[in-house]
This record gives C-alpha cells, sequence and structure tokens, in this order.
C-alpha cells in the first residue's frame, strides 16, 4: 500500500509505463472536479445508445489501456465517458458526499486500497453486490484482494483491478562492490523469511561501501515490514491495535536500526532527491512494487541502465491497488455492473499490466502468457512476471481499516522521518507520532 506520498500512486504511473516502454500514455482523462458525470448515466441518446460513466482519480489506466475503446467495439450500443479527479485526496471526499446524498455519482466509481476499508464498513448498502453479477468469479481473484473489497456481512463491493507486490530493487554493481552476490536468486537468498536478514545484509554493504547508503530511507523498511503481516493497524473486530502490535513495533525498531546504523540515505519517498538518487547510486536497495520498475528506469535513465535487478523480498508485502464499484443510485446499474465485471477479468487485467504496468489482482491472469512470461529489459530481463506473482499470490490477508492512512503517515512522516533525518530517539519520536495521531482520531 502508503505515507502521504502514496495516495498519489496513480500520478507517478504516467512516468513508470511510458519508462518501460509498455505502451506510450494518450494523456488524463476528461477533466472533472467532481467524481461522477454530468448526470446523463442510463439514458439512451437519440442513437439508443446507452451512457455509462466512469468516476477514477489520476491516470487510472483503463482509458489509457484502450480498454473502454475495445468494450464499446464489441458493445456498439454503449458508450463509455470517464471523468478523473487528479488526486485521491480530493476526489475521495467528494466521492463520499456523493454517496451520502446518492447523487452526483458515476455508474462506476473508482476506490483506492487505503479507502476500501472505510467504503465496506461504511457504505456497502450504498453500493451494488459485484459478486453476485455473471461473469464474476472469486477464485479468479487473490482471496486477499477479494476480502479487501468484501464487508463483514458477505457483500463484495469492490473488484479489484490491480494490486502492488513488492520485491527488493538492487544495484548490481554496489553489490559487487560489497563483495556480495550479484545474481537475483543469491541476492534473495541472502535475506528470505526474514527482514532482519535485510538489516545483516546492510550491515555487510556497510563494511565494505563508504560512498553509498544501502537502503533509500528507513520509512520504506518500516512500510514493507507492516505490509506483510495480516494485522496491521486494526484487528477483526475493527479495533485499533497499532500501539500493542508486536508487528508494528518490530517494523518500527527494525527501521530505526538502519536509521541509527546509517544504512540510510535519508531520503523521502517522491522528492527531488530521491528522485535523483536513483540514477546517482546514491542507495542501493529500495523495497519496489511492480509499478515502481517504470519510475526507477525513468529516474535512473542511461546512467543507471544495466545496474539494476529485482530479486524477491524477505518476506511477501503489497504497497498500492485499486477497486472498481457501483453505486445502487446509478441509473445504469445492470451494464455498469457487466462494465465493472468485464474490465476486472484476468484478460483485460493482463492488458492493464502490459500497457500501465499494474500488476493484476486477478490470480488468474498470472497464467497467461502476457503476465508470465513478462521481463523487464533494464532490470537485466528479470522475468518481473514470475517474481511478483509469487509475491502477490504469499501476501497476508491483511485487516484493512477506515484510519489505515492517517495511522501510516503520521508513524512515516512525524514519526520515523525523524529518526532517519533529525537523530530523534526512537521512543521519542514514537511518542509524538502516537500524539499526533491520537488528535487525528479524536482519541
Amino acid at each position: 500500500m502508503r505515507m502521504r506520498h502514496r495516495t498519489s500512486r496513480q500520478a507517478v504511473v504516467l512516468a513508470a509505463v511510458a519508462a518501460l516502454g509498455a505502451g506510450l500514455l494518450a494523456g488524463c482523462a476528461d477533466d472533472s472536479e467532481e467524481p461522477g458525470g454530468t448526470g446523463g448515466a442510463g439514458t439512451k441518446d437519440a442513437k439508443g445508445k446507452t451512457t455509462i460513466t466512469v468516476g477514477v482519480f489520476g491516470a487510472f489506466g483503463l482509458k489509457e489501456a484502450g480498454l473502454y475503446d475495445q468494450y464499446m467495439k464489441e458493445n456498439p450500443d454503449v458508450v463509455i465517458k470517464q471523468t478523473s479527479v487528479e488526486r485521491n485526496e480530493n476526489y475521495y471526499p467528494a466521492l463520499l458526499t456523493h454517496l451520502a446524498s446518492g447523487s452526483g455519482l458515476a455508474d462506476i466509481q473508482a476506490v483506492e486500497v487505503n479507502n476500501i476499508a472505510e467504503i465496506t464498513a461504511t457504505q456497502s448498502d450504498k453500493l451494488v453486490d459485484l459478486g453476485k453479477v455473471q461473469g464474476v468469479d472469486k477464485n479468479a481473484f487473490l482471496d486477499w484482494k477479494w476480502a479487501q473489497g468484501t464487508a463483514k456481512d458477505g457483500k463484495t463491493v469492490g473488484l479489484g483491478t490491480d494490486v502492488g507486490p513488492q520485491g527488493i530493487c538492487y544495484r548490481k554493481d554496489l553489490f559487487e562492490k560489497a563483495g556480495l552476490p550479484t545474481d537475483r536468486e543469491k541476492v534473495g537468498a541472502l535475506w528470505a523469511g526474514d527482514w532482519n536478514k535485510y538489516l545483516e545484509v546492510g550491515k555487510q554493504f556497510k563494511a565494505k561501501v563508504k560512498d553509498a547508503a544501502f537502503v533509500d530511507g528507513a520509512q520504506n523498511v518500516m512500510a514493507a515490514v507492516h505490509g506483510s503481516s495480516d494485522k496491521r493497524f486494526y484487528d477483526a473486530s475493527g479495533e485499533i491495535i497499532y500501539k500493542t502490535n508486536p508487528v508494528i513495533k518490530e517494523g518500527w525498531d527494525l527501521a530505526a536500526k538502519f536509521a541509527q546504523e546509517g544504512l540510510s540515505a535519508k531520503l523521502q519517498s517522491f522528492t527531488a532527491p530521491w528522485d535523483q538518487g536513483f540514477a546517482n547510486g546514491d542507495f542501493a536497495t529500495i523495497s519496489c512494487p511492480a509499478w515502481m520498475l517504470g519510475y526507477i528506469k525513468d529516474k535512473g535513465g542511461d546512467k543507471a541502465e544495466g545496474k539494476w535487478d529485482v530479486a524477491p523480498a524477505p518476506k511477501p508485502s503489497n504497497w498500492g491497488g485499486s477497486f472498481l464499484t457501483v453505486p445502487e443510485a446509478g441509473k445504469n446499474k445492470e451494464e455498469a455492473a457487466k462494465l465493472a465485471a468485464w474490465l476486472t477479468a484476468p484478460e483485460q487485467q493482463a492488458t492493464l499490466f502490459t500497457k500501465r504496468a499494474s500488476f493484476p489482482s486477478a490470480k488468474a491472469a498470472y497464467e497467461l502468457p502476457a503476465v508470465k512470461g513478462a521481463k523487464a529489459e533494464y532490470f537485466g530481463d528479470a522475468p518481473i512476471g514470475e517474481i511478483f506473482a509469487k509475491a502477490a499470490e504469499g501476501t497476508p490477508v491483511q485487516i484493512l481499516g477506515p484510519k489505515d492512512l492517517i495511522i501510516a503517515q503520521n508513524l512515516a512522516d512525524v514519526g520515523m522521518l525523524q529518526v532517519d533525518q533529525k537523530g530523534t530517539a526512537p521512543d521519542k519520536a514514537w511518542d509524538k507520532a502516537v500524539k499526533s495521531i491520537d488528535n487525528a482520531l479524536d482519541q
């Protein structure tokens, strides 16, 4: 999943996909500051065609990948119109407002993974049960992705479009300089099954290399550790447990060690220094989901070509992903649900991966040639289809909560960033983060 910058994953996909060479993009969707359309949904025009509106945030990828055009070609009586709000932090509050009023909604509304728990917990009665739609196969999806879009009463209101399974991207030249193996299987074996082994490899690296850090920043280490556990900030009953959850403390303490041992480049993601670090070799490893590969290539450029590779992470983890929902207030629910089912079917998810670098949430897509045989030339022809499919299938069914993003943001930016960049004592930084979270949640 993400910190403040993590809510804007879709905003960096443009550069990511163009860099991977998976297909140049045709630009963003129609501009709009509302999550829905103009109210024409469900009506037929003079030619008898049905208009289906789709509300998304950022460069979501469905339109850019040509999926709407393909569907309209196969269904000539349907017209699809998309509206997009650039940033999810503007899109999502407006979506909640429109769901509450039952007006101003598109026939299909996208939801980011950090918001899906709140949607399933508080808005499921306002959304269509997509699990009952013809053509939707629960078994085609990753178990944990299906669970994320399903309410406690068993109603599935969100169909997953993509996921963000993580690997470890690493600099082969810096590993060689440190006397470490450079072959991706041997590199993955160095830390297989244990994030603490990742720390130990970092110490070995530091002993030999003085002009580069082992990781980009402590925050991303913490997030990756937290993302590899089934319980994070909430328990199954909906109670906030991050203060007492040993996994959260484990991730916090481990990330703090990376900072205190001098293994971090002290960089914050999606900032100019972080971007420059990919080309300059400022750090040797980074926790990277599938969609970040193109971003690394874009920022690393020719200067870093042939130097990056991808290995499995110590434990499977996820960063990112989205869903499609169909509001009950829509005028054309049946056709909208049919479209949502088609857009999230394995074949279309494979196309989205090929064109947009969005890794499928439908596990059935992993056996399709476009995914199974996918390789990344910039990363030494790394078999990314196989690496990320294994990570996605191994990711636990994580319990999500309505305020996950607020908790993650504060642990990262108010807490761990201060340990990393300012040398604040971990205990003091933890207390500050907890206080900030309590204030934000009114506790």
